[in-house]
């Protein structure tokens, strides 16, 4: 499961069909372009010794210097003045973007890379998304409105579904969390409840075995009764290395407790692979239904945590549609 983050929101016209809109000189490139994001990469994306803190790399001064600015390296659409080109080129996502007259000649990222377009974004500062807080006295739940559209995730379902809320309980009691159960997964033996590693693993700090809730505590969830699965497995994350997944499964205590319907959207129709300008959906826990469109795909990036920033690699990134985030904190 990948690590949860995507891009602020930007307009952009929405299609009915979901395919990529590249002229047939940009598809030629394709093969040139994952050399040449996997080469740059390698040279602005840590590989090694990437065990700062999230706190340090959050209040770090942003500079135009590639190693600090450069947070992803990928593949998309060449945007001008946020308009689409139909062009396919190498992206370098920046945390800020600096006019040229503002910067100096070695931190000046290239303009073409062997013949090939690039493109710069300014995404800001990429982040696990988790809700956390202080611990408080839980607050009585209201009364569910009448037929609502679309069921509020943050309530208590039995069987639980994906989009709802879930999490685990902090062991320090220092705070409260919740996040998002992600899908149902399955293999020859059990059913599981597949999320984030940080939103049933607490980033690999929890011992297996430790209860999961639905929902999770943040929404009033409670101990005694909420426990709706155990945890039973994580993808640690390692600095050093290419991460693939931010990804943990608990087993449900029975599976009557849990459903592969996702809410508000149904059972899942399959898999396929993900393409540029393909709209995709999703229901989350803070922001509930949302739209996006997929801008970049096999994209490395940079992802700051509690404990480190670890880089992941071959991500997809979505912006959301009709000026909405995709998905927010939670989610």
């Amino acid at each position: 499961m990948a690590p949860e983050f995507t891009l602020p929101s930007r307009r952009r016209p929405r299609t009915t069909e979901h395919q990529p809109i590249f002229t047939p000189a940009s598809a030629r490139t394709a093969d040139d372009l994952r050399a040449a994001k996997q080469d740059w990469s390698e040279k602005l994306l840590p590989r090694v010794g990437r065990d700062i803190s999230s706190a340090r790399a959050v209040m770090a001064p942003i500079s135009p210097a590639p190693e600090v600015n450069v947070v992803g390296v990928g593949i998309g659409e060449k945007l001008v003045d946020d308009k689409a080109t139909g062009v396919r080129a190498l992206k370098f996502l920046v945390r800020s973007k600096y006019p040229e007259t503002q910067m100096s000649a070695a931190h000046l990222l290239p303009k073409s890379v062997d013949g090939l377009p690039t493109d710069v974004e300014e995404v800001g500062l990429f982040r696990r998304f988790v809700t956390k807080r202080p611990p408080r006295k839980p607050a009585a739940r209201p009364a569910p409105a009448a037929a609502p559209p679309m069921p509020d995730p943050r309530q208590r379902f039995r069987p639980a579904q994906p989009g709802c809320s879930v999490g685990f309980q902090d062991p320090a009691g220092q705070f409260l969390m919740a996040g998002t159960f992600g899908a149902l997964a399955k293999d020859d033996n059990a059913l599981y409840v597949l999320s984030n590693n940080h939103v049933l693993a607490d980033e690999g700090r929890l011992p297996l075995g430790s209860p999961i809730y639905q929902p999770g505590l943040l929404d009033n969830g409670n101990p005694a009764t909420d426990q709706i699965a155990a945890l039973t497995r994580f993808i640690p994350l390692q600095a050093g290395v290419m991460n693939r997944v931010d990804c943990a499964i608990a087993k449900p205590l029975k599976t009557s407790l849990v459903s592969r319907n996702i809410l508000f959207i149904g059972p899942p129709q399959g898999v396929g692979p993900a393409a540029i300008d393909m709209v995709v959906h999703k229901v989350g826990r803070t922001t509930g239904y949302r739209a996006g469109r997929v801008t970049s795909v096999d994209t490395d990036v940079t992802v700051q945590y509690e404990t480190g920033a670890f880089t992941f690699e071959s991500q997809i990134i979505i912006v959301g549609l009709n000026g909405q985030s995709f998905s927010d904190a939670g989610d």
